[in-house]
């Protein structure tokens, strides 16, 4: 099922509507996004969530901005499941500290493709001059085949779904 199916244009006005969604697309195993009735099940009545009974339609309400204000126990359920802060769901957090944690999610979900992983562990310990360098390389091959120059954000189309690498997985240990 398409992740577009559990949207609505209307989440635009509500943040939380908008940061689940931002969830929802980019927090999930390779090729297999979230679906509300999944997300919902994981969660009702496990322990590990607090125990906290949560349904299909609700998230859906949460998720299309028809409602805005769950309480706390539904909060910090959705955010141990997406192993985000709470905060950030509460709109608790500054501008900068949520785009951080927006960037930390960019950044799990770009380490699922196991070729991506591999660059990035081949460079750990060589000398910054040359870690640089390779910063530059990427970057010409990035313009050469008119990408933009760095992955799409929280925002962008697309993004990184981590569908190259063979062994990708949830980033909550679920799969």
């Amino acid at each position: 099922m398409a992740a577009d199916a559990d949207r609505s244009p209307d989440a635009a006005g509500s943040p939380l509507a908008e940061r689940l969604n931002y969830l929802f697309t980019t927090m999930h195993p390779p090729g297999a996004p979230y679906t509300n009735a999944h997300v919902a099940e994981e969660i009702s009545g496990r322990e590990e969530y607090g125990g906290v009974s949560l349904t299909e339609q609700y998230l859906s309400m949460l998720r299309n901005g028809r409602r805005t204000n769950p309480s706390p126990d539904v909060l910090r359920a959705l955010a141990k499941f997406f192993a985000v802060p709470v905060g950030y769901l509460l709109g608790d957090l500054s501008p900068s500290q949520a785009e951080r944690v927006e960037e930390e999610v960019r950044f799990l979900v770009a380490m699922r493709d196991k070729r991506v992983r591999s660059i990035a562990l081949r460079s750990v310990g060589l000398p910054p001059e040359v870690q640089d360098s390779l910063t530059m390389i990427i970057s010409q091959f990035r313009q050469q085949m008119n990408l933009p120059p760095e992955p799409p954000g929280p925002n962008g189309a697309g993004g990184v779904d981590g569908s190259g690498g063979p062994d990708g997985g949830a980033t909550n240990g679920r799969g």
